[in-house]
């Protein structure tokens, strides 16, 4: 099961062309949507107003390679590690289910289009690592469903309580899910099974990339220029307009805050850093 490409297998059913057009079709889909979200939300939009504003607020200006320096941080950090996630469960969630469905993804469409049919040999390592895709975003998406769902661990909601916010991961644990039954079908021969996982299997990934408009699928692509930009903010000194901190032991602070003095004293102790004194819990 492991080492058998079931693409090839099934293409004695299925034409590899239409296997391949409909890869294709799922790509279109995924830009597609993207683009009509952008468009719906004015995500772009918010991106360019807000770095213009930043821009006008900059206490300096940053230099190219001070923003190809920020921009490899949020590559590390951000992208590639999920440094933004204080749970430290949520953000191995988080890496399972991101990087299960890169090896799934990129593994099927090379296995579709280099290795159609059994006439063309699969190498082993590609259904091995489609497989292992699939299981690590299996278990990354059932550990965060299940357990690390804020409204699930932190608010008493029922797992199994369906909101249309819900329909990416879903229809991802689902997609992995039919998969990886599809495929153990199909090796062992259990013929009608294979049939049924099959469609299954087409039914939820179709739904994925169909439903980008509706599902936080196009939201990957939206972090990390988030990201890029709030380091910005903070290199040239805007800090998206938020005012900065201030020692409220200074009496020049004292001076402008008046109050400071009058309810907390003229040295008012060290609070913490607030919320960060607990261990992270939530999101």
């Amino acid at each position: 099961m492991f080492i058998s490409n079931p693409f090839s297998e099934l293409s004695a059913s299925i034409s590899p062309t239409i296997m391949q057009a409909y890869i294709i079709l799922m790509v279109l889909l995924v830009v597609g949507g993207t683009i009509l979200d952008m468009i719906h939300k004015k995500s772009a939009q918010y991106f360019f107003e807000n770095a213009k504003k930043a821009k006008r607020s900059a206490k300096r200006s940053v230099s190219t390679g001070e923003k190809a320096s920020i921009a490899v941080k949020v590559l590390m950090n951000e992208v590639l590690t999920s440094g933004e996630f204080c749970n430290t469960r949520r953000r191995l969630s988080h890496l399972l289910t991101m990087y299960g469905f890169i090896l799934f993804v990129i593994t099927t469409a090379i296995m579709i289009f280099g290795y159609p049919t059994p006439a063309t040999s699969t190498p082993a390592i590609l259904p091995l690592l489609w497989h292992i895709g699939a299981l690590m975003l299996a278990v990354g998406g059932y550990w965060f469903w299940f357990f690390i769902r804020v409204d699930v661990s932190a608010e008493g909601v029922p797992w199994y309580r369906v909101e249309r916010a819900d329909l990416f991961i879903l229809s991802l644990l689902t997609t992995a899910t039919f998969a990886l039954l599809w495929s153990f079908t199909q090796s062992t021969g259990i013929a009608g099974w294979s049939t049924l996982f099959l469609v299954l299997f087409i039914i939820s990934s179709t739904t994925l990339f169909a439903s980008v408009m509706w599902s936080k699928f196009a939201h990957m692509f939206f972090k990390p220029a988030a990201a890029f930009q709030k380091r910005v903010t903070r290199a040239d000194g805007s800090k998206e307009n938020l005012p900065k901190d201030y020692d409220l032991t200074d009496p020049e602070v004292q001076r402008l805050f008046p109050d400071i003095p009058e309810y907390m004293g003229k040295k008012p102790a060290y609070m913490g850093p607030g919320i960060r004194r607990e261990s992270a819990d939530h999101y």
